[in-house]
């Protein structure tokens, strides 16, 4: 697309997907590419992702999430992660994942499929029921579970822009 601006407007939160509407394996490849190619403090790239396909699996995550119900009719899901052992800038991994799940949602909105970014960090609740449904060792920490589908449903394009949220020099 030749307008960026344009582009980003069009990226929305999807919550309706076409149940059993497959999304390949090329495209996750496509969309973790997208998430790893995101600027990260120092290069440290403290991320961890992992691919959730298994249908009970994507329903237990509702069960910890109150709101992810989107994982219904989703066709996967990916777990973005912090890795706390590949930090070399301590903290810095909750931008370093922010930035990764931009990119991936964005490149989600360019192939067609719809995602939304349900966050997990820092609630410790959904952290908990998390770190226990994947199996997490103490050093990652869950930041967000992104809902990943074939959309059944389109949106607008949105344009929040708010002059009055700016401000020049100083305050």
């Amino acid at each position: 697309m030749d307008n960026v601006l344009e582009f980003i407007q069009k990226r929305r939160s999807i919550r309706q997907y076409q149940k059993g509407a497959e999304v390949s394996d090329a495209q996750v490849e496509t969309l973790l590419r997208a998430a790893m190619s995101a600027p990260s403090a120092g290069n440290q790239q403290a991320w961890a992702f992992i691919v959730v396909r298994d249908r009970a699996r994507l329903e237990a995550v509702m069960t910890v999430h109150p709101y992810a119900s989107m994982l219904g009719t989703a066709t996967l899901a990916i777990v973005v992660c912090g890795d706390l052992s590949s930090q070399q800038y301590p903290g810095y991994w909750v931008q370093d994942c922010a930035a990764a799940t931009q990119n991936l949602l964005l490149a989600a909105a360019n192939l067609g499929l719809g995602a939304c970014w349900c966050g997990v960090h820092p609630r410790p609740e959904r952290e908990e029921g998390c770190r226990k449904l994947f199996s997490l060792p103490e050093h990652v920490v869950p930041f967000a579970v992104i809902a990943v589908g074939v959309p059944a449903e389109q949106k607008a394009p949105a344009d929040y822009y708010d002059a009055a949220r700016i401000h020049h020099e100083t305050w």
